[in-house]
């Protein structure tokens, strides 16, 4: 290690304790970026995935139970929902009936052990910011805890870069500004560093199911967990049909040079060929993040190899700090966790139903879960539609978490009968608005849509 800027970072990662195989990941990444490697994964060197196993063809039988019951669940919680205008865990924003989604996980999970009757051990990969008000949160649910095992494991943090000279950044106004999470590409070193692994094997767990805290349609369905210990597989990723709203989402398609999985992000798309990567057709299967982990043969290989993945570059070019547009250029290198399908020699993909998938990335999406399409039963599951509609709302009045409350005083619309809502400037709801159809609204004064209103 003779590059000056790498060698100072690396010093600030070990004055603030950085595990080694978090050291080892950031010195990978490091050297890709310094050798020229742009992380875009071109067009013409991929097959697209177009035919793989469905969940709908495999059964609920006595082998798919004794799968689950080797089943622990990871939820990716690293995220605050300062997209949302949010300075807490985005886990905490209500979502039905006054329950948070954490609150709507932990309670799915409870539902299955007794469903089930499976231990089925519930783990957070919290970030430095998320962990206190999360664990504060689940001390409501004293019955969450299996064994001696956490409730949590907290991912590393990384320095932001100097764009001009790939030096640790600097920010004294604010040193918490100097870091950023390294994507949640981290959860294989940080997982390794926390020795859970070891530890859930040596309590009987082999399979881990790893899905976003935000998708609540990500329940370890025992026929999954069968489907996946029959096949014998290191890993494997949920795919599901792609739609409108899936076009600027990850991918999987086959890599032709050696006919293995690889994971295609926004970010690696070169602008050229966006066009290629927007096209439902011709890639039909959307990533959704949830995966299913073998951890004795997870454990083999990040043994081998310093306890992390050299997994696919991306490359994310911000200021350090993000509400000052003047203040200097960096770029933070992140890893993402699904791009590690290419890593593992036999990785599969299983095609799922759409309800699998229910992320909540815009408030819009918040607008759907909360709506007439969903069903939210006694076991905490939402029910809905296999296609719900498309809902875009106007950022400038909608992205806030606070004004959109503010504009649904007596709650969503109902959207049953909707197939799209599209909202272009300033409407307040009323109580009991029906959307139908294809509806459009659009103004250039606010205005205040009365009781009752039938839309479309």
């Amino acid at each position: 290690m003779t590059d000056p800027a790498l060698e100072a970072a690396v010093a600030k990662l070990t004055a603030d304790g950085a595990a080694p195989s978090v050291i080892a990941s950031f010195v990978d990444r490091f050297n890709r970026l310094a050798s020229g490697e742009t992380g875009y994964v071109h067009e013409a060197d991929l097959e697209p995935l177009t035919d793989p196993p469905l969940l709908a063809d495999q059964q609920l039988d006595a082998a798919a139970t004794q799968a689950l019951a080797q089943t622990a669940v990871v939820r990716l919680n690293g995220g605050l929902g300062t997209s949302m205008g949010l300075a807490g865990p985005k886990c905490l924003i209500p979502v039905r009936d006054g329950l948070t989604f954490l609150d709507i996980v932990v309670r799915q999970i409870l539902a299955l052990r007794a469903e089930h009757d499976v231990r089925l051990p519930l783990l957070l990969m919290n970030s430095y910011n998320t962990s206190a008000a999360s664990l504060e949160a689940l001390a409501a649910y004293p019955q969450l805890a299996v064994g001696d095992l956490p409730l949590e494991f907290v991912q590393s943090r990384e320095p932001k870069l100097l764009a001009d000279s790939l030096e640790p950044a600097a920010w004294p106004a604010n040193p918490d500004l100097e870091w950023c999470p390294p994507g949640h590409g981290d959860f294989y070193p940080s997982l390794f560093a926390s020795g859970l692994i070891g530890k859930l094997l040596d309590e009987g767990f082999r399979y881990l199911f790893v899905a976003n805290i935000d998708n609540l349609g990500a329940i370890p369905d025992p026929r999954l967990a069968g489907w996946f210990a029959a096949s014998g597989a290191p890993y494997a990723a949920e795919v599901t049909e792609r739609t409108d709203m899936d076009r600027k989402g990850g991918h999987l398609a086959h890599r032709i040079s050696d006919g293995r999985l690889v994971l295609r992000d926004t970010a690696q798309v070169s602008p050229d060929e966006m066009d290629d990567f927007i096209d439902i057709i011709k890639h039909p299967w959307t990533h959704t993040n949830n995966l299913w982990l073998d951890l004795q043969q997870v454990m083999s290989v990040l043994e081998a190899n310093e306890g992390t993945l050299s997994l696919p570059l991306i490359i994310n070019k911000k200021t350090v700090d993000p509400a000052d547009a003047t203040s200097p250029a960096v770029i933070q290198l992140e890893g993402a966790i699904g791009a590690a399908v290419e890593v593992f020699d036999g990785a599969r993909a299983v095609g799922v139903p759409r309800s699998r998938f229910l992320p909540v990335k815009a408030t819009a999406d918040l607008l759907i879960l909360r709506s007439d399409i969903y069903e939210f039963t006694d076991d905490a599951r939402l029910v809905g539609p296999m296609i719900s509609p498309v809902v875009r709302l106007d950022a400038d009045y909608y992205k806030l978490i606070d004004d959109f409350e503010a504009r649904f005083p007596a709650g969503p619309p109902s959207l049953r009968e909707a197939t799209s809502l599209r909202v272009t400037g300033d409407f307040t709801f009323g109580k009991d608005v029906v959307v139908r159809g294809d509806a459009v609204l659009a103004t250039q004064a606010p205005q205040q849509i009365p009781d009752g209103t039938i839309i479309g």
